[in-house]
């Protein structure tokens, strides 16, 4: 068996996912999970934020996939650099908790509570706080209520569109859409450079993550059988 034939019969779900969020991307039914990967860019802008000092004020992602987070203090060049980046990580963390460990339920639901904390504290508009709360409740409810595969499979979803969708959003705001004002467009009036060198660079760093992540991340198979344990998926 050729190593091509191998590596698909060993990640054929893999492939299959990523086919069919390719396929359908412009289409309802894959627009609520773009908007939630808008709202780990923003989640990742907040707790870059938090982390450095600064008060979040405001937060707030819509359906047209655009978002915000209103703050004060913080390390601005953190903060700016968080955007991006700080997505396409939470993006591999899913994924590879999925595909290495046994965490999946644990994970989910961390992210599903951490949804409706954000909706109670920082939401002050309609869309984004109901997208939050129901989004985030239904994650809890899985990982409470459902085996770890279900789990597993959401976060593989979730964690392979962000690794799709950041590259994608960094070349299309930064390079593509170089005069909009994006993370990048901001980081070059305040810090210097232009905006297609800073989006450049974040472009070539997240190739990097996930070529990394592919490399070193993936094990000999990421196949879900549902008649499996999850005890017998590969630790970290």
């Amino acid at each position: 068996m050729t190593p091509a034939i191998t590596f698909i019969k060993n990640h054929w779900q893999m492939i299959l996912i990523v086919t069919l969020i390719y396929t359908l991307w412009q289409t309802d039914f894959v627009q609520p999970i773009r908007v939630l990967i808008v709202f780990l860019h923003e989640l990742s802008h907040a707790i870059a934020t938090v982390v450095t000092g600064g008060e979040v004020v405001e937060f707030a992602v819509w359906s047209n996939e655009s978002g915000h987070v209103m703050s004060r203090g913080g390390n601005r060049f953190i903060t700016l650099t968080a955007g991006y980046l700080g997505s396409l990580l939470f993006g591999v963390l899913f994924f590879l908790v999925a595909v290495r460990t046994s965490w999946d339920r644990a994970l989910l639901g961390l992210f599903g509570a951490t949804m409706i904390l954000v909706a109670l504290f920082y939401i002050r508009h309609s869309y984004p706080f109901f997208f939050a709360i129901i989004t985030g409740g239904l994650m809890v409810a899985t990982a409470w209520f459902l085996s770890n595969q279900y789990s597993d499979l959401i976060l593989r979803i979730v964690g392979l569109t962000s690794i799709i969708y950041v590259p994608y959003d960094i070349f299309s705001d930064t390079i593509r859409w170089s005069r909009i004002r994006s993370d990048a467009r901001m980081l070059a009036e305040e810090f210097g450079g232009t905006t297609i060198m800073w989006g450049g660079l974040w472009l070539v760093v997240s190739l990097i993550v996930i070529g990394l992540c592919l490399r070193f991340g993936l094990p000999q198979s990421t196949n879900i059988t549902f008649k499996r344990a999850a005890s017998e998926k590969t630790t970290l």
